[in-house]
């Protein structure tokens, strides 16, 4: 590896202190670094040369860069500047002794599976993005319960009525997923996970399908008649709006994200020290 690209959360490094620590380190050792002048990522602006991006900030800056540069290719170490990550998982009091690991070749690269998300109104396809963590189908504006009509591989499975549908990957099954209810899934699995979140009947339960499974979520109208709007959010920052009689096809990403793991520290062990917090 001979050239880094680094983003940094700026509201959590205001003055670039952590940023210019690690650009200084590694520089010292003779990497090129390239800082990203935005803290979201310009794919047309970043390096093509790049073997490595560093992410400074917490899952959230993390998750964004892995959309926003997915087709880079490249893998991502995420430095944690604020509470406890699952991603950003170097400690910014350790973080001369993880890049020197990752100097030194003492790493891991996980391959995470992602989500395409496909919206339509009609036959004409509206957005598309994708997602390592989850798409989330939820409300815009007032509270409204919605309704929605679930296919998968288009076979029919159910109709629900709540505030809303996670549909997260094995990456996104300790987020929002895990606090609507869901299971909680090591990261290195493929699968898809649907959960619903405050679903009004008894069925609240999560269904847990193969990573090739194709979903379709239909808007319905309401239980009223009348004409729903919902955002469709892509791991907590792209949306689209969907109305009553949009539809979203959500399949498994023909790509995926590295995430660099420098400790031998298992998912278990780090889903307990979580849960201790």
């Amino acid at each position: 590896m001979e050239h880094f690209y680094i983003i940094t959360n700026q509201t959590k490094d205001p003055q670039f202190k952590v940023t210019d620590k690690v650009k200084d380190y590694l520089m010292g050792r003779g990497i090129k670094c390239t800082l990203s002048k935005e803290e979201h990522a310009d794919i047309s602006h970043v390096p093509q040369d790049i073997d490595l991006v560093i992410v400074l900030g917490g899952d959230g800056t993390l998750l964004r860069a892995a959309n926003e540069l997915a087709l880079k290719e490249v893998p991502f170490l995420g430095i944690n500047l604020g509470n406890l990550g699952f991603l950003a998982e170097v400690n910014k009091d350790d973080i001369e002794n993880a890049l020197s690991k990752l100097l030194d070749g003492n790493y891991e690269i996980e391959r995470r599976m992602m989500l395409d998300g496909h919206s339509y109104e009609g036959i004409s396809e509206k957005d598309c993005s994708g997602a390592l963590n989850d798409i989330v189908i939820t409300r815009k504006g007032s509270l409204q319960i919605i309704k929605f009509s679930i296919s998968v591989n288009g076979q029919f499975l159910h109709r629900y009525q709540a505030d809303g549908m996670i549909v997260a990957t094995p990456t996104g099954s300790t987020g929002y997923n895990l606090s609507a209810g869901g299971p909680i899934v090591d990261p290195k699995a493929e699968m898809i996970v649907i959960t619903p979140v405050c679903p009004h009947s008894m069925q609240n339960r999560s269904i847990v399908l193969s990573p090739d499974d194709e979903i379709t979520i239909e808007v319905e109208a309401s239980h009223k008649g009348e004409r729903q709007e919902v955002e469709a959010i892509f791991d907590g920052n792209h949306k689209v709006t969907l109305c009553t009689g949009d539809r979203i096809i959500i399949r498994r990403s023909e790509k995926t994200t590295g995430i660099v793991k420098l400790n031998k520290v298992s998912f278990l062990e780090r889903l307990q020290e979580k849960m201790c917090d």
